[in-house]
């Protein structure tokens, strides 16, 4: 079933695509000190870039739209991409600008990240066509023209944004999205409320003024907690695994790929969901966004035992 339902589909990608270097630490590092570490790992990153990586290594047809710089990492991300046959036909690899970067601690006491990133201000893709039709499109907002040009050129498609920070451009690709998968972040600024497990109101109260703002399916991930959305007019928590958090880097942009793989082999959401809550927490147990994430065949055995 899992090869078999979906393999004519094609996904498109479009947003951020970085190059992550990530230190493991004990402790978060006090100020004003010198720190030697001794893991260090190196892959690429970006949420869109990510969940296309995470859908090429499992099989499904899958284009990546973004932009790196004609560099070492640009290259690196090039050829991560191209081993997992993700479709660069459509990456921009620009002489004006470096590859965005991203210095990541990961606290192995609590399995926090702390991340640092530089983008160029002025970095952004230039206007391109896309020469195929595609059946689903993934944006994370990085790239917001040449989203709102894709989301309103393919109108017929499934789309999902990956809403992570509340900001003015991912609220307008919301707005004309399929699905908006968001942040607990996003969900709580935007409707300037905040959720409170103890009350099930509060989850009710925030859930609805989403589905009234955006008037489309809502899904708000919830960290440790899993996920909530409306399933068969109920609105419930979907749980993730309890797992022991290493790294945290990659764990959202891990789920997203994983949501739109259910979406693409017709799984049921909540099937889709137990399997994107799965997928994430596999993640965060081990370190480096890339090199975190789970096989198709360890997706089965997971599933298969914990469904």
């Amino acid at each position: 079933l899992y090869n078999i339902i979906g393999d004519n589909m094609k996904v498109l990608c479009i947003g951020h695509a970085a190059y992550d270097i990530t230190y493991l630490v004990e402790e978060f590092p006090k100020e004003n000190t010198k720190n030697r570490v001794k893991n260090r790992v190196e892959c690429g990153g970006g949420p869109a870039s990510n969940a296309a990586y995470l859908l090429g290594k499992w099989g499904i047809e899958t284009y990546f739209s973004g932009i790196v710089g004609h560099d070492l990492y640009g290259h690196n991300i090039k050829h991560e991409l191209e081993k997992v046959h993700v479709n660069i036909d459509y990456l921009e690899v620009s002489a004006k600008h470096i590859t965005t970067s991203s210095f990541i601690i990961a606290n192995r006491e609590n399995g926090s990240r702390t991340v640092f990133t530089y983008r160029p201000s002025k970095m952004k893709m230039s206007n391109v066509d896309y020469d195929f039709t595609p059946d689903y499109i993934l944006v994370d907002g990085q790239e917001y023209e040449m989203s709102m040009k894709a989301l309103d050129t393919y109108k017929d498609a499934i789309s999902i944004i990956d809403a992570g920070r509340p900001r003015k451009e991912i609220i307008d690709l919301a707005k004309k999205c399929t699905y908006l998968v968001c942040s607990k972040e996003f969900a709580e600024t935007v409707t300037e409320e905040k959720i409170d497990f103890d009350k099930v109101e509060t989850l009710e109260s925030v859930y609805s003024k989403l589905e009234q703002e955006f008037k489309n399916n809502v899904v708000v991930t919830l960290e440790s907690y899993g996920c909530m959305a409306r399933i068969n007019g109920k609105l419930r928590i979907i749980p993730s695994l309890k797992v022991k958090a290493l790294d945290s880097t990659g764990a959202g942009d891990i789920f997203h790929g994983a949501f739109v793989y259910g979406l693409v082999k017709k799984f049921s959401l909540e099937k889709t969901l137990k399997f994107a809550n799965y997928a994430g927490a596999i993640s965060v147990t081990r370190v480096g966004g890339r090199y975190s994430m789970p096989t198709l065949e360890e997706m089965k055995e997971v599933y298969d035992r914990f469904k």
